[in-house]
């Protein structure tokens, strides 16, 4: 798709946004900020995922070992020979929503062992046709035994959906492997809350795998390796979190009311997917405000850390979380206090190898983490590494990471070639 502003147009995957001087009545000068995104249609029939639910965690070892997968490098040309012999028959659900969308491209460019793939939807949208490099797909109407036919499937559906179905997918020796993008089993025990970098041996002899909220995602993909080098004791993170994250509606609302105030048809924008209006203003409100004071989505980042970190139940994690008007990629600034002396020379290092992982960070070039180069890569740009100057061995650095793919549709896959590695996933039948 396009967008059309002003006689030009811009294609879906880019965006631009161009610096223009303001009045004192919020009028400006000239309608010569242009905003385009990528298209994020909606699933056939079906609500793209969402992240709410409640945390009990899992006690495991402190320092595990991680899993080791590839570099951005690899990620982008591994060979569907190196997970296995025998292709997979692969469904999606929610294929053409912002993840599902993403969930495909993945699977394309990573030669996932596709040897077939089924896209389920609603009554109205079966029979539709999607194109793939897997060839042309007709949509199927959803049924839990239909998708019980596949080896894989998975949700990118909102977390109602997941808690109605995803469990009779798996059941049983005969049922497929479920990945689930959404909030309705990451905090339930004996459900695996994987980012395979960090916990994909969880994974093995499981049937139904949770997708962490991708702001925890991204995060954990640079605080990981130094865990494991100096021991992590505490964390403070704040986040800066991108429109899309509220999905369709949410963008819609920063294009469509950008371009009011622009062409002066509004003062401030209107709101109704944000708490107040997103563009020209941050906002520190992400989800609904609990007891404690913080946001569930803040809240998401303490337990999901813990419980894929395998860290104790009161392990001190804080954020901030805050949406910020930029069309994608994830940013989050963070201090990272350990239990050992820190060195920046040894966590660079560490960043530099760790899978997964960019280290941007020559601020004489004026290079580091940005939503603009982080946007539509697998890797998580991490830099201003420095040594924090207010606590003891403690570090600061800052992360950008496209959400949708890092902290959704990627993390699916990884999920699904991990498990094909190590057994857990295999085709029922003889191709």
């Amino acid at each position: 798709s396009e967008y059309r502003t002003g006689g030009t147009i811009l294609p879906s995957s880019k965006w631009s946004f161009l610096l223009i001087s303001k009045t004192s009545t919020m009028k400006f000068n000239s309608a010569a900020a242009l905003l385009a995104v990528g298209s994020l249609a909606t699933t056939y029939g079906f609500t793209p995922s969402s992240s709410v639910s409640s945390f009990t965690s899992q006690r495991q070892s402190l320092a595990r070992p991680s899993a080791r997968l590839p570099t951005h490098s690899q990620h982008t040309t591994r060979s569907a020979t190196t997970l296995s012999m025998s292709s997979l028959s692969v469904g999606i659900v929610g294929a053409t929503g912002a993840v599902g969308k993403e969930i495909v491209g993945c699977l394309e460019k990573r030669d996932f062992p596709v040897n077939s793939l089924r896209i389920f939807g609603s009554e109205r949208s079966a029979g539709k046709e999607v194109e793939t490099k897997f060839g042309k797909v007709t949509v199927e109407l959803f049924s839990e035994d239909s998708a019980r036919e596949c080896d894989v499937v998975f949700l990118a559906v909102d977390g109602d959906f997941s808690l109605a179905h995803a469990e009779n997918i798996c059941a049983g020796d005969d049922g497929a492997v479920v990945i689930d993008n959404s909030s309705a089993f990451r905090y339930k025990e004996g459900i695996p809350l994987v980012v395979p970098e960090i916990n994909a041996e969880a994974t093995k002899g499981k049937k139904l795998i949770a997708n962490p909220n991708c702001t925890t995602a991204i995060g954990l993909m640079a605080v990981w390796p130094l865990h494991q080098l100096f021991g992590l004791s505490k964390m403070v993170m704040s986040t800066y979190q991108a429109a899309s994250g509220a999905g369709q509606p949410g963008m819609d609302e920063l294009i469509e009311g950008t371009r009011a105030v622009l062409n002066g048809e509004r003062d401030v924008a209107e709101n109704k997917v944000f708490a107040h209006p997103l563009p020209f203003n941050v906002i520190p409100h992400i989800d609904k405000f609990q007891e404690n004071g913080y946001t569930k989505e803040e809240m998401k980042v303490t337990w999901e850390t813990r419980k894929i970190c395998g860290l104790v139940d009161d392990f001190p994690i804080s954020c901030t979380a805050v949406r910020i008007p930029t069309a994608r990629a994830h940013s989050e600034s963070i201090v990272a206090l350990f239990e050992k002396p820190v060195d920046v020379a040894a966590a660079r290092k560490a960043l530099e190898e760790a899978p997964g992982v960019k280290l941007v960070d020559d601020v004489d070039n004026m290079k580091y983490p940005m939503p603009l180069t982080a946007s539509g890569q697998y890797d998580v740009e991490v830099g201003r590494l420095r040594q924090n100057i207010a606590f003891d061995n403690a570090l600061e650095f800052f992360v950008c990471g496209d959400q949708l793919l890092r902290g959704a549709a990627l993390n699916a896959v990884l999920v699904a070639e991990a498990m094909v590695e190590n057994g857990s996933l295999k085709a029922k039948k003889a191709t």
